[in-house]
């Protein structure tokens, strides 16, 4: 028997919140105005509480379960080969290019006819959007720019490195490759608003992509250098509380570094302003990144792109960008996650822009999520044949693809509960490390040992699983009444501080699902299930965990 199980006063409150915003719905209503309960659909939007944010959609917290195509999966012909993978990945959201050589390829004649066909079919598969503007800057590159800007050298400058040499970065100092990039983006927007400024498909835009100039610190065009110069800009001194001077008299030996960062950013925040005067939904910037440890040679990474050094001054350059999302390609445990602390600040939302495909990276979305991350990324969800070896898996099909799958479909049965709960600080998660095999999470009046390649029964010492694939999300409901998923993973609470006369138990650990914002209660589990933890396999689980003293 299935029953509608009675969940704590607090815990019922808490999640009513949520559900009087959209009736926490397992996704938004990418398919047309209205909710299913005939509410107006609003605008996504960018919220934020005590430092932590939720992505807004239809008036309530949604957590991007996203799929992110190849870069050149975005023309009609290849769509058939997109939405099988983004259907077999479970994902809510896919994030697409649109690329400005696609849409003007002849100053002043716009084509939106793949934005369209696109909208179209992700209304047909009950997909949002997330698209990514490859304008000025893909990859450093301007190479999804139109042939009139990218092979014009007099009108659109390139970057021009410290011995005079030419890279093909465009310089973020042209006045008139702003002009042209702005005048598109424009254009773009205004289009978007037109056909889907009621509908909502499309939840944020990415502007630019991995901003920034390889192998060149900053341009020393005469054009540029006669900016660096002259004095820092007073809104980046007031900013860092900086003394007013010229940029080596404010940075020092980061002076070139920093300069080339509040131009890209200045840029890039001017696109996104003109765009949200046509339609102000959420507008990101993605980063290429740098070593999250210790400083690097500015030549061996993107320079001027939004890197964890020069976070500041991109936040102080472009207000008009909601958040900088990374984009994490490195496999390693501590690299991943201290990248993951660096991009969740009081001042920016935590969105993995994109991530490696191999299913190494699946576990992280835990992680992500234990920094109230309001989503995840996994880059190149498409069955093109184009792999990304070794940044993604050495083949993409559907064996490849389902640790994803898994984790997504786990979390899409939670999604609005989770959102909700991470914009109140409620969420904590944890991904499986390599060089230990455990994580310790502080829930405040408990403390939480996850252990990966446990046995389901019986006293041991984790020793990881074969591959690194575990991982758990722990939500409070109310005190002492908690959610536990996950997969690969074994979960022991603690009580922090004694309460009561000989210690705590757990008093109910129900195991359910939730159907429209309500918990239905499946069964109980006990004795053997829970006498050596809370032990999750690859079967998906949701559970109810409610603690009591005796």
């Amino acid at each position: 028997m299935i029953r509608v199980s009675n969940i704590t006063k607090a815990g019922r409150s808490l999640l009513m919140a949520a559900t009087m915003l959209s009736g926490l719905a397992p996704m938004a209503h990418p398919s047309g105005a209205q909710a299913a309960d005939g509410h107006s659909a609003e605008m996504p939007r960018l919220v934020r509480e005590d430092g932590r944010y939720a992505l807004m959609v239809d008036g309530a917290p949604y957590l991007v379960l996203g799929a992110q195509a190849n870069n050149s999966s975005n023309w009609p012909s290849v769509l058939p080969q997109v939405w099988p993978a983004v259907d077999q990945v479970q994902a809510n959201t896919l994030l697409m290019p649109i690329a400005w050589q696609q849409i003007e390829p002849t100053e002043g004649k716009f084509d939106f006819s793949f934005l369209d066909t696109l909208l179209a079919q992700a209304r047909e598969h009950k997909k949002h959007l997330v698209l990514l503007w490859f304008g000025t800057w893909k990859n450093n590159s301007p190479s999804y720019a139109p042939d009139w800007v990218k092979l014009d050298n007099d009108r659109f400058p390139r970057v021009v490195e410290s011995k005079g040499i030419m890279r093909g970065s465009l310089s973020p100092l042209a006045p008139a490759t702003l002009d042209a990039d702005r005048k598109a983006f424009v254009a773009f927007m205004r289009h978007l608003k037109q056909v889907d400024g009621q509908q909502h498909t499309v939840l944020m835009v990415q502007v630019e992509n991995e901003t920034g100039t390889y192998r060149a610190i900053r341009d020393f065009s005469p054009m540029a250098q006669k900016v660096f110069d002259g004095k820092v800009p007073d809104d980046l001194v007031k900013a860092l509380k900086k003394q007013p001077g010229t940029w080596k008299d404010v940075f020092g030996k980061d002076a070139d570094e920093f300069f080339h960062a509040y131009y890209v950013a200045r840029f890039v925040d001017q696109v996104a302003a003109a765009g949200k005067a046509e339609y102000p939904i959420p507008m990101y910037v993605n980063a290429a990144l740098r070593d999250p440890f210790k400083d690097q040679d500015p030549y061996s990474y993107s320079s001027g792109g939004p890197t964890w050094n020069v976070l500041d001054i991109w936040k102080a350059a472009a207000p008009n960008i909601d958040l900088i999302g990374p984009d994490i390609y490195e496999r390693g445990y501590d690299f991943y996650t201290k990248t993951l602390e660096q991009y969740k600040r009081p001042d920016n939302a935590l969105f993995v822009a994109e991530t490696g495909n191999d299913s190494v990276y699946a576990r992280y979305v835990f992680a992500t999520l234990g920094h109230q991350g309001i989503g995840f990324a996994p880059f190149g969800i498409d069955y093109t044949r184009y792999v990304n070896y070794p940044l993604g898996a050495a083949k993409i099909d559907a064996e490849a693809l389902e640790p994803f799958a898994m984790n997504f479909k786990l979390l899409g049965s939670l999604n609005r509960e989770l959102a909700a709960l991470s914009l109140k600080g409620k969420v904590w998660g944890a991904s499986e490390p390599t060089a230990e095999h455990s994580n310790t999470l502080d829930l405040g009046p408990y403390k939480v040992t996850v252990g990966y390649g446990l046995p389901q029964f019986g006293e041991a010492k984790p020793t990881g699983n074969d591959k690194p694939c575990g991982g758990v999300v722990i939500a409070e409901l109310a005190p002492n009444e908690y959610l536990v998923a996950g997969y690969h993973a074994r979960v022991d609470f603690a009580q922090t501080t004694k309460a009561g006369k000989n210690g705590f138990m757990m008093a109910s650990v129900e195991e359910g699902h939730f159907e429209n914002g309500k918990w239905v209660f499946e069964r109980l589990w006990n004795g053997d299930q829970t006498d050596y933890g809370l032990n999750f396999t690859s079967i998906p689980q949701i559970l109810k965990v409610r603690f009591a003293t005796y």
